[in-house]
């Protein structure tokens, strides 16, 4: 695992810490300070939420050859699967066609590309994946739901922001670490750990790629 971890560490501890850096660099960026100070439109939060559901479609169509994988298959839970609540999202904010002419950013491509790659050959890496999605959802992502919420009046945890509601999980504390303990006990040694840890960190990196093209697309200035 990383060097720089104390012997005994969790690994859920392990993979944070080392993640911490790339994770703070995203979840700051421009466009999402932007977003969620007010200063961008309805148009930029539907533009983010076509991109997510590119990544989404990407871990959820991944996911159904891992079910019975003994390192990614623990992590597959029906509960967290968020595709249909997007496309419910994208009903609500560009239509009942919201799929025409829809493409995804070239970032958002390559981010979908790396997962599915993952998702068909290395099992462990697509488990960094999936933390760094699905965890993120249920923490900072209640903050996104709630800016979203009191910016362009959707209805409490209604459609607009069903993606960031898990109404199957009562308790996201509890779930939260449950999914830590199956960090802490993934079947992996040292060495493929610490690939887990550096896939965490190219995550954040492709979900940084993202808003930097989002912003690009809605400066401020605009």
């Amino acid at each position: 695992m990383d060097a720089t971890a104390p012997t005994g560490t969790p690994f859920s501890t392990v993979i944070r810490v080392a993640s911490h850096a790339q994770h703070t660099e995203a979840e700051t960026s421009t466009f999402m300070s932007d977003l969620l100070g007010g200063r961008l439109g309805l148009d930029a939060y539907a533009r983010y939420t076509e991109q997510l559901w590119f990544v989404y479609r990407a871990l959820e169509v991944g996911a159904e050859s891992l079910r019975d994988d003994p390192v990614a298959g623990p992590f597959i839970q029906p509960a967290l699967m968020r595709t249909a609540e997007l496309e419910r999202d994208l009903g609500h904010l560009r239509g009942a066609d919201w799929q025409s002419g829809l493409a995804p950013l070239p970032a958002t491509a390559a981010y979908a590309a790396r997962v599915m790659e993952c998702a068909r050959g290395w099992p462990a890496g697509y488990v960094a994946h999936h933390y760094t999605r699905y965890l993120g959802d249920l923490s900072g992502g209640q903050i996104i739901r709630d800016k979203a919420e009191r910016a362009w009046g959707f209805a409490r945890k209604g459609d607009g922001v069903r993606f960031y509601v898990f109404e199957q999980i009562p308790n996201p504390a509890a779930f939260k670490r449950r999914y830590r303990e199956l960090l802490d006990a993934v079947n992996a040694d040292d060495l493929e750990k610490q690939r887990i840890v550096d896939e965490c960190r190219r995550a954040f990196e492709h979900n940084g790629a993202v808003f930097r093209e989002l912003g690009a697309l809605f400066p401020l200035s605009a």
